[in-house]
């Protein structure tokens, strides 16, 4: 690997504010059993100014998980019910004919807020998909003819239920591809399982052990992780497996991916590789972190054919097989 000069004083802050990250872990696991692959992803999301989409089946701790890590980071907070019959002004505020003032006023929705747990997302309409896609990706709303900027970080968690589809609406695939991860919440281990029975969830026992400052120092450390020429000629090649598989001698792939991931998930790979090795403790990314990020953000970007939905082949398996296949460095 080409040789990099680097401040001994950045290295040092890398290992700092890192053991930050580590201690919000730990404060997390007072009230959460298990779950430490996803708990990681979401300090990687932080890190990265990044949205997550979480799925999974009801009552596997996703809204109390991210209360918990919420508690510890201290930053403005909203909890936003997604329903069918919810409205755009009732996401991003709307404007109110003031009898006083004989003047419109602005009254600011729940989407002003530095983390916004968006629940079930998927029960809402397209009409406030759209609404939401603005603040995702512009970190700014538009009420009126006023556009305001969103306070920083601004950051999505949201979630859904893969099984109920009665009452749902399928997310637009542009909307998909503005979380940086999809991560699916799974269920806890039997030993884990006995372990609920014996913890009692109290949010307030969980201490603040980071703040905005902290948070805003580390993403620009993350920023100074030193990436190789050759890991990101790997990010490229991993890429490129996605949307041509029979030129990256993967033959077996081509009648099962439709479309292939755009160049947001190639920026994605190579940000939060770094973030990953931020986590780590190190000051440069290494193979193993992009291969540790890789599924979550790949997952949700690929496309496959009827084919592959009807041989009961999902997106994790393919990404598995091209991890496998592209050589890395």
């Amino acid at each position: 690997m080409e040789k990099s000069v680097f401040d001994a004083h950045v290295i040092e802050k890398i290992k700092e504010k890192s053991a930050l990250f580590q201690a919000l872990s730990s404060e997390v696991a007072k009230v959460i059993v298990g779950q430490h692959d996803i708990i990681t992803f979401i300090e990687l999301a932080i890190l990265c100014n990044g949205h997550i989409l979480l799925e999974g089946v009801p009552g596997v701790a996703k809204t109390t998980m991210i209360k918990a890590i919420n508690k510890g980071l201290g930053l403005s907070f909203s909890r936003i019910q997604f329903t069918p019959d919810l409205l755009p002004a009732d996401l991003i505020g709307t404007l109110i004919y003031s009898q006083k003032t004989q003047e419109f006023e602005t009254k600011k929705g729940p989407i002003f807020a530095n983390l916004v747990l968006a629940d079930e997302i998927n029960r809402a309409p397209a009409k406030v998909q759209a609404a939401l896609l603005e603040a995702m990706q512009e970190h700014q709303v538009t009420i009126g003819s006023t556009t305001f900027e969103l306070d920083e970080p601004f950051l999505v968690f949201a979630t859904q239920n893969p099984v109920e589809q009665e009452g749902t609406y399928r997310l637009p695939e542009a909307q998909v591809d503005r979380f940086l991860f999809k991560l699916t919440v799974g269920y806890p281990t039997r030993q884990q399982e006995q372990e609920i029975l014996h913890k009692k969830i109290n949010l307030n026992t969980i201490a603040h052990v980071l703040t905005k400052a902290d948070i805003f120092e580390a993403q620009q450390l993350v920023e100074k992780v030193y990436v190789d020429e050759k890991i990101k000629s790997y990010i490229v090649d991993l890429v490129f497996a996605t949307r041509d598989p029979q030129g990256s001698n993967l033959q077996k792939l081509v009648p099962l991916i439709l479309y292939g991931v755009s160049p947001r998930a190639t920026l994605a790979l190579h940000q939060a590789a770094k973030a990953h090795a931020f986590l780590k403790h190190r000051h440069f990314v290494i193979p193993d972190d992009v291969k540790a990020v890789a599924p979550a953000i790949l997952r949700h970007r690929m496309l496959l054919t009827y084919e592959a939905e009807a041989q009961g082949i999902g997106t994790d398996s393919l990404i598995q097989e091209i991890l496998s296949t592209i050589p890395s460095p």
